[in-house]
């Protein structure tokens, strides 16, 4: 089986410096194509996004939500755990790269691989599972090389462009992640 090794990637807590960079690749149609945003143009506002920014950042949100960093410094997307369930050990993945040019490297895939460990190693999560639009074939694609597996399919859960799209589940378990043959840091 042939493997290819990922891209270095680094996971930093989100500042404001960070903001602008989002609110100019959430005005970028493409990239917000499957992503759950408001139906208007800009999804959010400036100001509306410095303050979800600051929420991050002061954990008041729900969310834990990292910068994606390039190894030569670089900032160009962002990825997150939210719906954290402590009890039952779960938690609902979200990642984005913002920064078209480094779409199809690896980067998501990269940056996927940190908060899947982050996740499991820190938070002590035994599920990981997200949410992606049927019609999204890269991304699920893309999950199924880390090892998420089809849980079922969440009928007309979204409203995308005043129309429902369904939306499949998958999930990856802390044993799959660590036991994959090719381990975590590896894709065939």
């Amino acid at each position: 089986m042939k493997t290819t090794q990922w891209p270095n990637v680094t996971l930093r807590e989100l500042t404001l410096d960070d903001a602008e960079d989002r609110y100019q690749w959430c005005k970028d149609k493409e990239v917000t194509q499957h992503l759950n945003m408001p139906d208007k143009y800009p999804p959010f506002s400036r100001e509306e996004t410095q303050n979800w920014i600051d929420m991050c950042i002061n954990k008041t949100n729900g969310y834990e939500q990292k910068a994606i960093i390039t190894e030569d410094g670089k900032h160009i997307g962002w990825i997150d755990l939210k719906n954290i369930d402590r009890m039952n050990k779960h938690a609902e993945l979200g990642v984005a790269i913002g920064d078209k040019t480094y779409w199809g490297k690896g980067y998501g895939l990269a940056a996927m691989r940190e908060m899947l460990q982050w996740g499991f190693e820190e938070l002590g999560l035994n599920k990981i599972w997200l949410r992606v639009e049927v019609d999204n074939e890269q991304a699920i694609k893309s999950y199924k090389r880390i090892g998420y597996v089809e849980e079922g399919i969440l009928r007309q859960d979204r409203l995308r462009n005043g129309e429902f799209v369904d939306r499949l589940r998958m999930s990856i378990l802390r044993e799959e992640f660590f036991n994959e043959e090719s381990g975590p840091s590896k894709v065939s």
